[in-house]
């Protein structure tokens, strides 16, 4: 991996999550602690995140999780946190049927 791909990849995966526009800026500020300008270089792809930016990044983005695992060659462990999401949104699904239909659903 060169430090081109790095870059891009995160500035693609932060716009997958965040979108373009200013507010995607002002999340990554909020959840980095970065300022605006270096929000924007990522976004942009013209710098990657570091060190403990990287981390806040991972810590608040999927996207960004499942890139840098990607980028790792690590995509077995992409697959687990997949199917970790799918648990959790099949649980929360689960719960508000429930809650629907005021019975408690079987466990299996």
């Amino acid at each position: 991996m060169n430090r081109l791909n790095y870059r891009l990849e995160i500035a693609a995966a932060l716009r997958r999550e965040l979108g373009g526009s200013h507010q995607a800026i002002k999340a990554s500020m909020n959840w980095t602690g970065a300022s605006e300008r270096t929000a924007k270089n990522w976004l942009a792809g013209a710098h990657g995140p570091a060190g403990e930016h990287l981390i806040e990044l991972m810590r608040h983005s999927d996207e960004v999780t499942d890139t840098v695992l990607a980028l790792c060659g690590r995509s077995e462990v992409c697959i687990a946190l997949e199917l970790a999401y799918l648990r959790r949104a099949l649980i929360r699904m689960l719960s508000a049927a429930e809650d629907i239909l005021g019975v408690e659903l079987e466990e299996v």
